[in-house]
């Protein structure tokens, strides 16, 4: 299968043997961020450092300005972690290692957005903000989204992208120094905290036929038990449905879907109206619509009329890969994404029996996240899983 591999600018740019370590794996592809969120990252090859720290999402190259002009919101550039246009010169250098190139691209998450204009942020029943997640349906940061997606997608030479964040974005999520787990939330409990109460959710609520007020409350009452440790969070669509009662549950998920889809519609087609014939167009998604994060939740049917195919997390089991596969036809991308980062809960060691086990699965490509990040063992590993030739650095 064709396999490409997740890459920063900053694990190539002022690395000169940076390009063949990656094109070595076996890789014929690479994934480069082009549009990314804040990240503190290692970097253990390169010669100029070791910790890279991206203090705000950002895009890696040099946003255009007439298209931004007295735009509000707008893309952040990077500082100095991803200087100039730090995307072109990565990707100029991959490809003249042999490397098709595909840009990466994440969009409803950003930190800095939400700190800085706190209502375009999702808001849950308690009324507490989450700075990281945008409201995808506000009609202004959909726009931006929708551009965003088009000009981080068609940067110079790349042959297709991966838009990730493209839906929903909830409670779960890895902030800085993190401390949400004192208790437990299943699918249920992580859908419930994961409303958006903003003007235009409430407004589209009303839409479904129920009072947001109401609703508000009836969500905070049916997590009480939950915070008391009195009753499960758990159990999916049913969970849910147990808490919060059939009719407003299936409310609150249809102006949801209905939302996302109309976003990742307008996205792609706002990609496919910028890029050269044959760009190819890949989902990060799950195949269960109501979950949120940077793995989208989709239906898979729908998404893939809408886009070539899907990115699909498989490290902890290649099990969602089926609902995509039911629903491809001729051409159809369906990617396995396995993290190659041993400390990160990864095992590259497996990758060979993880890649079989996951085409026969319906998987036709693999991605690995992330070659920038892995050790040097781990890289020996892919290598091994890959059949690529040995690292000469």
């Amino acid at each position: 299968m064709k396999a490409s591999a997740f890459v920063y600018p900053w694990d190539v740019d002022g690395d000169p043997r940076a390009p063949e370590t990656v094109a070595g794996l076996g890789v014929e592809q690479v994934t480069l961020a082009a549009a990314y969120h804040s990240t503190r990252a290692l970097t253990p090859r390169h010669p100029r450092h070791r910790i890279v720290t991206a203090e705000h999402a950002a895009v890696l190259y040099p946003p255009d300005a007439g298209r931004w002009a007295g735009r509000d919101p707008r893309p952040y550039p990077a500082g100095d972690w991803a200087p100039g246009d730090a995307y072109g010169v990565a990707a100029d250098a991959l490809a003249d290692a042999g490397l098709e190139v595909h840009t990466w691209v994440v969009l409803a998450h950003n930190s800095r957005l939400g700190a800085e204009h706190p209502h375009t942020s999702v808001v849950n029943a308690y009324g507490d903000r989450y700075p990281w997640a945008p409201c995808i349906a506000q009609p202004a940061t959909r726009a931006y989204l929708v551009d965003l997606a088009a000009e981080a997608a068609v940067r110079p030479g790349a042959r297709g992208t991966e838009l990730e964040s493209l839906g929903w974005y909830g409670l779960a999520h890895l902030h800085a120094h993190d401390k949400t787990a004192g208790v437990g939330l299943g699918d249920a409990g992580q859908y419930l905290m994961s409303l958006c109460f903003c003007p235009d959710c409430r407004a589209g609520y009303g839409g479904q036929g129920l009072d947001p007020d109401e609703l508000a409350v009836a969500v905070r009452d049916a997590l009480e038990p939950v915070w008391r440790g009195t009753a499960p969070s758990d159990g999916g669509w049913a969970g849910v449905e147990k808490l919060l009662g059939e009719t407003r549950a299936g409310a609150t998920r249809a102006w949801r879907d209905t939302t996302a889809r109309s976003l990742q519609e307008a996205a792609v087609a706002a990609v496919r109206a910028a890029a050269p014939e044959g760009f190819q167009v890949l989902l990060h998604a799950d195949p269960v619509s109501y979950h949120c994060g940077a793995n989208a939740g989709v239906d898979p049917a729908h998404i893939l009329s809408v886009a070539d195919g899907v990115v699909v997390p498989c490290t902890g089991g290649a099990g969602l890969l089926t609902p995509f596969a039911e629903q491809a036809h001729d051409g159809t991308v369906i990617a396995a994404n396995f993290t190659v980062v041993s400390g990160m809960g990864g095992s590259p060691g497996t990758l060979a029996a993880d890649a079989a086990r996951a085409a026969d699965l319906g998987a036709t490509e693999l991605r690995l996240y992330h070659a920038g990040l892995a050790s040097d063992g781990d890289l020996a590993a892919v290598r091994r899983g890959l059949g690529g030739r040995p690292y000469r650095g």
